[in-house]
């Protein structure tokens, strides 16, 4: 049913996070008030609310925007996966219907979850979780509830006569059927588009389903009236009609899931569709809001490339969306490019950390933080950091919503001693350096790396990471792989990058799949046949998994996963060739302080791997000091109890390394190794030895030729 969000007065989202000059962005505002809200834009420079920190600096972009006013409107919206006939159908029986499906369910809710319904039926699970069948409102039920995350067929036969539901196992020929039979009923007409998953009332769709479905029909008279195989077309919305509608797919339920013919003889749905004929429904799937379009911006020509903020405002509340502007195709602005990761943006919106605690809204306040968080408002859609309620993990994500995380000052760590920022606002102490320091910039994002390829960064002479650039597909490694290899430089700033493989859906590119397969750092782990993505057919989880380890793309890659606190790094370096690195940085340990995590080699923390693909010439300039307790080792890292892949022990393996790596065609590779190292280069007015450092590197970089 449709979810009011009475509780969050204004709140918006724009439909694509990044733009050329001369494309239209759509702006979509839901708004409780009477009076018209203000759109304003601005251009965006902090981001962090710190006090002690530099703040959140924007700047009027009146000249790019005229601010606007545009009426108010509360906008609902439904959660909830579900499938729906394209037409609707209707007949009129002589003898009997039939509805049947083979279902999977995975949880006993307070709730009737409708596995097929059309028009006056709905066959569904009982709150008490056994089947029933409801015609005309009338019930009739199975007592008995099924036990959850076992495969049934489920059956209800309608006559004249009589009425029967049944349920049976899957599989277990030596366990009996059970059914209930009632009085029949008279008038056996039905009309009106089927559902699969849920169940139209007053044309709503409601009721949804938590599970796997798998093989619905509808018979009438012993002809087929309805029947989907959800084999078919696995990588699409759609699912093709063997009998009556195509079935579209609402808030995209989750495919290639095995279903009740799968043995483990297979584990690629593409080899054996037939294995994976079923579809994972989740009452809380929720993608795409589906809002009106309030006010469209198309960005002008002579708009520079950088980061800006729609700044919304009424009646004392406001609302900020972020969006990325980059420069004319083919057209660099600057020698610098400053690659935003909109994709690890989208996938972890709206994480709700089970960490969380409502104690955090006091430094919030205080700091003017953004004052809303995903822990407090799950029914606005979680990450793929979170679970559905089954327990499943959640594969999908969008950002066609409001994300609270994707926010000007929003506190990740609450109670961090330090600004607790991650993502976005974390990636911003980048983007202020860079203003600080008069380094120009142009900015590209992901998208545009995947659509356009290494057309989308070449003729710069460096690109930059922000903080974190984990989630990746095979088109940006092959882009950034290209520009490394025709000569580029390529700085990473961060951490736990080109991690996780990603997939986008061929229909609607905007939705990104994850499948956390095998191993890695993971909020929650696939099920065993479903490693595959089933957007795009490849396998998922790591990059590392794959064949394409972060050290064979920027010689570092994910070794320790700790708390959010941080290290210096010591200068391994003497080679005199490379005191340029170092040039005006008086101490061996760099970096003892900051905004992240107060340590510049921190929370997340990648080293060389020679194994791995990190080339022989890598130098390694600078390492961590990691402390001795309070980081783990990797999993994939890990072998047994005793024993690592490195051959050492864990704390051997647990540091940053800061490496500088030159390529044959004249590129090389800057990497950090660490998530918090872009905290430090606002500490002490951006005059540190971190600030130093990056500086001489990017300055370096961008006066070499090619």
């Amino acid at each position: 049913m449709a979810t009011q969000a009475k509780d969050i007065p204004l709140l918006g989202y724009v439909d694509r996070l990044s733009g050329r000059p001369g494309d239209t962005l759509n702006f979509k505002v839901s708004s409780t008030s009477a009076s018209p809200f203000r759109a304003r834009l601005m251009r965006a420079i902090s981001a962090d609310p710190n006090p002690k920190g530099p703040g959140i600096i924007e700047e009027e972009a009146d000249r790019y925007f005229t601010p606007a006013r545009c009426a108010s409107v509360h906008r609902p919206f439904a959660a909830g996966s579900y499938g729906i006939g394209r037409t609707g159908v209707s007949a009129t029986p002589n003898a009997e219907v039939i509805l049947s499906a083979h279902i999977y369910p995975t949880l006993q809710s307070e709730q009737v979850q409708s596995v097929i319904g059309i028009g006056r039926y709905d066959l569904s699970l009982h709150p008490g979780g056994g089947i029933s069948l409801a015609v005309d409102g009338r019930a009739i039920t199975l007592e008995n509830a099924l036990p959850l995350r076992q495969w049934y067929v489920i059956k209800a036969r309608i006559t004249r006569d009589s009425i029967t539901v049944s349920q049976r196992p899957v599989g277990h020929k030596t366990t009996t059927a059970q059914e209930i039979t009632g009085p029949g009923n008279t008038d056996l007409s039905l009309s009106g588009r089927p559902t699969i998953g849920a169940h139209l009332i007053d044309a709503v769709p409601a009721q949804q389903f938590n599970g796997k479905i798998e093989a619905p029909q509808i018979l009438v008279d012993g002809q087929m009236l309805c029947q989907w195989d959800f084999a078919s077309d696995i990588s699409s919305r759609v699912v093709p009609a063997q009998s009556g509608p195509d079935l579209e797919l609402i808030n995209y339920p989750t495919r290639a899931v095995t279903g009740s013919a799968w043995d483990g003889s297979e584990m690629n749905w593409t080899h054996k569709p037939a294995h994976y004929a079923a579809i994972h429904f989740h009452p809380d799937d929720i993608y795409d809001f589906g809002w009106d379009t309030d006010f469209s911006y198309r960005l002008p020509q002579d708009i520079p490339s950088g980061v800006y903020v729609m700044r919304l405002s009424c009646d004392g509340h406001e609302d900020a969306i972020p969006f990325f502007v980059c420069p004319p195709s083919g057209q660099p602005k600057a020698k610098l490019c400053v690659l935003v990761s909109t994709f690890t943006y989208a996938i972890y919106g709206n994480h709700a950390r089970p960490d969380y605690k409502p104690a955090w809204l006091d430094r919030i306040r205080d700091w003017n933080a953004y004052p809303h968080n995903p822990a407090e408002h799950p029914e606005y859609g979680l990450s793929t950091y979170n679970y559905h309620a089954d327990g499943s993990g959640i594969c999908h994500a969008s950002h066609k919503r409001p994300l609270f995380n994707l926010r000007p000052g929003y506190l990740t760590f609450g109670e961090a001693i330090c600004s607790g920022l991650r993502h976005f606002p974390a990636d911003m102490h980048l983007i202020a350096w860079l203003h600080a320091k008069g380094i120009e910039y142009d900015i590209v994002t992901d998208r545009e790396l995947h659509d356009d390829g290494v057309a989308a960064i070449a003729g710069y002479r460096a690109v930059t990471t922000g903080s974190h650039p984990e989630y990746h597909t095979s088109q940006t490694l092959d882009a950034l792989r290209d520009y490394r290899d025709g000569g580029g430089h390529l700085l990473y700033l961060g951490g736990n990058g080109f991690y996780w493989r990603v997939a986008l859906h061929p229909e609607s590119e905007d939705m990104l799949e994850i499948r956390r397969a095998e191993d890695g750092i993971r909020a929650w782990a696939a099920e065993p046949g479903e490693y595959y993505n089933a957007f795009d057919g490849t396998y998922g989880g790591l990059w590392r998994r794959n064949g394409r380890a972060p050290q064979d793309l920027v010689g570092i890659g994910f070794a320790a996963q700790g708390e959010f606190f941080g290290d210096p790094y010591r200068r391994i370096c003497t080679d005199p060739a490379y005191d340029w690195v170092f040039e005006g940085v008086e101490n061996t340990l760099i970096g003892d302080y900051g905004y992240s995590g107060n340590g510049a080699a921190g929370f997340e923390l990648d080293h060389m791997d020679y194994r791995l693909g990190t080339p022989q010439n890598a130098v390694l300039l600078a390492q961590s000091v990691t402390r001795d307790n309070g980081f783990m080792l990797v999993p994939e890292e890990q072998l047994t109890h005793l024993t690592n892949l490195t051959g050492g022990t864990a704390k051997e393996a647990m540091h940053a390394d800061m490496v500088l790596i030159e390529y044959p065609g004249g590129g090389s590779v800057f990497a950090t190794g660490s998530i918090t190292f872009c905290g430090c280069l606002p500490w002490n007015g951006y005059k540190n030895d971190v600030s130093r450092l990056l500086q001489n590197v990017i300055t370096h970089l961008l006066g070499a030729e090619h």
